[in-house]
């Protein structure tokens, strides 16, 4: 990653931190990923050579800008999946000022519904950092939609574990995958499919 897109990224860490130090309301921040979670996926994105990558929660694009310089690197692509479409519009300035809307579809959509419509196996990393409450009842789309070898992340899973414990549970009762979490950012629920 080159210090250009790095810079992007802290400054927009920083405008966030100060947007959301103003709000009252948890759903009028921006809640953006922290930069070592951020870190944490664009190596993992590389590391697993992910050409296909779903995000699921945009905001304001922090997560998109780490993943779609990993998807670059390979050749690659990112779907941005967020029912705001104010947060994709910023996002989509952003990823364009960074030199990287041509490696990123934005599109404004229900994760769970968007999810159910794609072929199985096509996701080599799905990243999941929308409202933790609804993925349950995506189930089983976040994992039928990986390949072997895919990887799905799912946010927050040590600031909110009672919020991620459904998925938890669901990811840990399917013997195909391999289930952990990170201690990176607000932790991150990872699950490989072998």
């Amino acid at each position: 990653m080159d210090e250009t897109l790095r810079k992007i990224i802290k400054d927009l860490n920083e405008a966030a931190a100060r947007h959301d130090a103003a709000q009252q309301d948890r759903l009028d921040r921006w809640r953006v990923l922290e930069p070592d979670a951020g870190e944490f996926l664009w190596f993992l994105a590389q590391s697993i050579s992910a050409r296909i990558i779903v995000e699921v929660g945009t905001s304001r694009g922090v997560s998109t800008l780490w993943l779609a310089d990993a998807a670059r690197a390979v050749g690659g692509h990112v779907l941005s999946l967020d029912t705001d479409a104010d947060a994709q519009a910023h996002a989509r300035r952003t990823t364009t000022d960074a030199g990287l809307a041509d490696h990123v579809e934005f599109r404004v959509a229900d994760g769970g519904s968007a999810l159910a419509s794609m072929p199985d196996g096509a996701v080599d990393l799905l990243f999941l950092d929308a409202e933790r409450p609804e993925y349950p009842s995506w189930w089983p789309h976040p994992f039928r939609v990986l390949r072997q070898g895919g990887v799905l992340v799912a946010d927050n899973a040590l600031s909110h574990p009672e919020e991620i414990a459904p998925l938890h549970d669901l990811l840990r009762q399917e013997p195909r995958l391999t289930v952990t979490t990170i201690n990176v950012g607000k932790g991150e629920l990872v699950a490989l499919r072998r």
